[in-house]
């Protein structure tokens, strides 16, 4: 019997192995190869005939990658659609007891992949920038209340506040843009107003981003077009800058530059000793980081639980973003008259995505300290049984210990804005990359019309490999 149990170790172990390392990111990597290279219609191709095989607790990916596809190929429709059915699963998402209670003898990819908290308000991003896309500005409006709403949700899992990611400066940014392209200047004023404060708030803390300059001259200048001069001369003086009356004749194209991809999720490790302490509780510490959490283990005296008893170093996987940085760093806007205006950092996905990852961290250290004791009990319990079978579940247990490496791949780096006058007729505008590799210049044909805004997106995905 000891015999087939080993033999059966020897037989399961390079599977196991492959399941255990390979990252999410590695997995789909003929999509992402695709997607990254440019070529979306070969991806949305690729994803389109996986469906059938992506698993019931990866589908929200799913969903959510061929919304960026879909949106990349200007199916604005299918891509609303693909978004509507992703915001529906995690609106409806309830706990799968079973995937969990998998989780706890496994590792957390067992369980229905729920995204990150900054993860929610893109997608919501993403539906307003397709209904402005269908000039659909009062759908456009109403994705971006949900992103107040999702924030308001957000927050309220945090009692104690420990998640710097409570409110979004690019959202409200987004929103006063809507606005003001309705010729809502009342509306548009409060909502730049708000973006504004968050900048210089929360954004310039925790982010190291602050207002940008067009936000602050679309500030002073909607206040003044809303009758508000006591506002105005505030900001106006704050800003070193005075509205001139000109700024609000002919119309506008604001420019969205989405730079780069975002972060891919790995695994990295941090070693625990065990203390033992009474009640059958012990803890669990890491002096490097000065880490330590109390876990319920049982009573360790008991034959039962000797292999607990045993335990004094455990590894716990946990999950950290590896970076692909944009290989362009700056962009500017040239009109035909040879005006330029450069493009400024309105969002840093990388950065909140790094944030907000480190502000559960702790939490996921105790769940993942929690999984491993469970892992050991079980050993220890099959190894009272059979040796063999004993040996097999602590084969199985140290090469499914691994950390979730599942998020949204396909968003941006960075997202940049500007807004350029346009005169009325046919517009050129060229868009200048630096550094000057692959493709240094775009162009853009924009029909100005009086009073009108435009609106153009526009995604560079040229970006280093993942990088630790």
């Amino acid at each position: 019997m000891k015999k087939i149990f080993f033999l059966t170790g020897l037989c399961l172990f390079p599977l196991l192995l492959f399941t255990g390392c390979a990252t999410y990111y590695q997995r789909n990597q003929a999509f992402y190869q695709a997607f990254e290279s440019g070529n979306i219609e070969n991806a949305e191709k690729i994803i389109q005939q996986s469906e059938k095989k992506v698993k019931p607790k990866d589908r929200l990916l799913y969903l959510l990658n061929r919304g960026v596809t879909t949106r990349m190929l200007d199916d604005y429709r299918e891509s609303i659609k693909l978004f509507g059915e992703a915001d529906h699963m995690i609106e409806d998402y309830s706990t799968n007891y079973g995937a969990e209670a998998l989780a706890l003898v496994t590792n957390p990819m067992a369980t229905p992949y729920r995204a990150e908290d900054f993860e929610k308000v893109l997608i919501h991003f993403y539906q307003a920038l397709n209904y402005i896309d269908l000039k659909q500005y009062d759908d456009a409006l109403v994705e971006c209340r949900r992103i107040n709403i999702q924030l308001h949700e957000i927050n309220d899992k945090y009692p104690d506040h420990k998640n710097r990611y409570q409110d979004d400066a690019f959202a409200h940014l987004l929103t006063g843009l809507i606005y003001d392209a309705l010729k809502d200047y009342n509306n548009a004023f409060i909502s730049y107003r708000n973006a504004y404060d968050v900048y210089q708030s929360s954004y310039a803390k925790n982010f190291g981003l602050t207002a940008p300059e067009q936000l602050k001259h679309d500030l002073v200048r909607t206040a003044a077009l809303t009758g508000f001069t006591e506002e105005q001369h505030q900001y106006e003086d704050q800003f070193g800058f005075q509205y001139q009356p000109t700024d609000s004749i002919g119309s506008s194209a604001v420019f969205f530059w989405l730079n780069g991809l975002g972060p891919v999720k790995s695994e990295w490790s941090v070693n625990f000793t065990m203390v033992k302490g009474k009640g059958g509780w012990a803890n669990f510490v890491n002096d490097q980081y000065g880490l330590s959490f109390p876990v319920y283990i049982g009573d360790l005296s008991s034959h039962e639980k000797s292999g607990l008893d045993d335990l004094r170093i455990i590894r716990v996987a946990m999950p950290r973003y590896s970076d692909r940085r944009p290989v362009y760093n700056s962009a500017t806007l040239t009109t035909a008259s040879g005006k330029t205006y450069q493009l400024e950092l309105a969002e840093n996905i990388d950065a909140i995505a790094h944030k907000t990852l480190h502000d559960r961290l702790l939490r996921e250290m105790g769940k993942a300290i929690l999984r491993l004791a469970v892992k050991k009990g079980i050993e220890a319990a099959a190894s009272k049984k059979n040796d063999a079978l004993g040996m097999l579940v602590s084969l199985a247990n140290a090469v499914t210990e691994k950390a979730d490496t599942r998020n949204w791949q396909t968003l941006p780096y960075e997202v940049g804005y500007i807004r350029v006058p346009l005169h009325n007729g046919q517009n050129h505008l060229t868009l200048h990359l630096s550094p000057a590799v692959g493709k240094p210049t775009e162009t853009f044909d924009v029909d100005g019309q009086s009073g009108e805004t435009r609106f153009i997106t526009y995604h560079t995905l040229e970006s280093s490999p993942p990088q630790p």
